[in-house]
């Protein structure tokens, strides 16, 4: 595979996902569990509680970087730059608006909300309480 320059560090994490799938399908972890959250990197599907949660792809993305840092909170800012990227100018409280999304596709009956909001700091996943 080849990148030119500049790149960004999302895209050269996928090419290198890429790369491991096609060489050993084994080597690529693309299956994430947080509690009863499970996401497939994949098939670009999330399960909670075993039912499927239909996401749009920033929503989907979203959910991604918070499974890999789960009980950490990330700023609007930081999460602006790792999920929408650093050389895209949005409004900060667009987060907000794909937080609303990704929270109302995820809370199924009967269960906790997994995205805590933090005042002041910004959100977090926290399935434990």
């Amino acid at each position: 595979d080849y990148l030119t320059k500049p790149f960004s560090m999302t895209e050269l994490i996928a090419r290198i996902r890429a790369v491991l799938r096609r060489i050993r399908p084994g080597l690529a972890d693309d299956r994430v569990g947080h509690g009863d959250i499970v996401i497939d990197r994949v098939a670009h599907r999330v399960k909670r509680a075993g039912k499927e949660v239909h996401l749009g792809p920033t929503e989907f993305r979203l959910l991604d970087y918070f499974m890999q840092h789960p009980g950490r909170v990330f700023s609007r800012e930081q999460l602006l730059d790792a999920v929408w990227g650093s050389d895209v100018y949005v409004e900060a409280r667009t987060v907000d608006v794909h937080v609303g999304r990704l929270r109302k596709a995820l809370n199924l009956p009967e269960t906790v909300d997994p995205i805590r909001t933090v005042r002041s700091a910004g959100y977090a996943l926290d399935l434990e309480g």
